[in-house]
């Protein structure tokens, strides 16, 4: 009974050891210690309690500490709690403050925590970033079509970090910009000679405002020649009139062909009634035989005349064909 007595009492101790040491990390308090950062046991012990790992919050403190921002333990806990990048706002105070660029603990925290990379925003405003733009197509008032590129000088804006508009908003209002100039322009060789033109243009209308960041320069990196809308516009619109003036000639046309069909048809019944009538011509000549009011003599006198009549139309080349009177 007494070996287990004694390995069960070395278990008990290794444990307690353990847990003594996970919830009091001696090392770490040690190491603040000689970095002359005020760190209590309790503190740390606290920190185990609260699942916060204390090496990155004490790390963090000792770093601040060295470079000389004056930063409290509660400060640095409380912006891990919330969910921001404790290191990252460190390296953003620091290298902001060897910069002689002002912002402090509470600034930092806000733009960590609205999801911007502070750090990063730090080294912009120190560095200037050039964006490219993508190519822009604008016409001018000649109708020639130009295609623009444009290289666009930033820094960050720290004090607009916090609820301004990123990088494609600037894109958006600098090509916005660009193709309104261009389009401004009464000929597209003013552009052409003139690229710089454009960027005084563009920069008078305060691009960046509401912003995270501030445009230092606007450079014209390259114009091409593209379409002649304006000829491409006035090939269209003849194309269209000719479509229409067709249109309209084949309505008429049309309506020409049906009034024809209508004369021809009106012509045709025309003569029906004639042969019609004359049909009853012999008719009538025999009623009047019969009746006696038309004799030999009479008829033959109306032959004759009907001869002289046909032989005057022959001699003044008056008389119808035969195709002619089938019409």
């Amino acid at each position: 009974m007494e070996p287990l007595l004694l390995l069960g009492a070395i278990i008990g101790i290794l444990i307690l050891v353990f847990t003594l040491f996970y919830f009091v990390p001696i090392g770490l308090w040690i190491t603040a210690i000689f970095a002359n950062v005020k760190v209590s046991i309790l503190d740390l012990i606290g920190m185990r309690i609260r699942k916060v790992p204390p090496s990155i919050i004490v790390n963090a403190l000792i770093t601040a500490n060295k470079a000389g921002l004056n930063l409290t333990l509660t400060a640095i806990e409380t912006h891990y709690l919330a969910g921001g990048d404790v290191n990252n706002v460190i390296k953003a105070l620091i290298s902001a403050d060897k910069a002689n660029i002002p912002l402090d603990f509470k600034a930092a925290t806000a733009i960590n925590l609205a999801g911007r990379d502070v750090f990063e925003a730090v080294q912009l405003t120190v560095n200037p970033r050039v964006i490219n733009t993508p190519k822009v197509t604008a016409v001018a008032k000649n109708g020639i079509q130009l295609i623009c590129e444009a290289r666009v000088t930033v820094r960050a804006n720290i004090g607009r970090l916090v609820g301004g508009a990123g990088e494609q908003t600037i894109l958006a209002r600098v090509g916005e910009g660009i193709v309104t100039s261009i389009g401004s322009a009464t000929d597209h060789k003013h552009v052409l000679e003139n690229p710089d033109s454009i960027s005084k243009v563009v920069l008078a209308k305060g691009l960046d405002s509401g912003t995270a960041f501030e445009i230092l320069s606007i450079d014209i990196a390259d114009i091409d020649i593209g379409k002649n809308i304006g000829a491409q516009l006035q090939t269209d619109q003849a194309e269209a009139d000719l479509k229409v003036a067709r249109a309209k000639a084949e309505e008429r046309r049309a309506m020409a062909v049906a009034s024809e069909q209508e004369q021809k048809a009106a012509a045709q019944e025309a003569r029906v009634k004639v042969i019609l009538a004359e049909a009853e011509i012999p008719k009538a000549i025999s009623t009047a035989f019969i009746s006696g009011n038309l004799g030999v003599m009479d008829y033959y006198k109306m032959k004759n005349i009907q001869s002289d009549t046909h032989m005057r139309d022959s001699i003044g080349g008056t008389e119808k064909t035969e195709g002619e009177k089938a019409e």
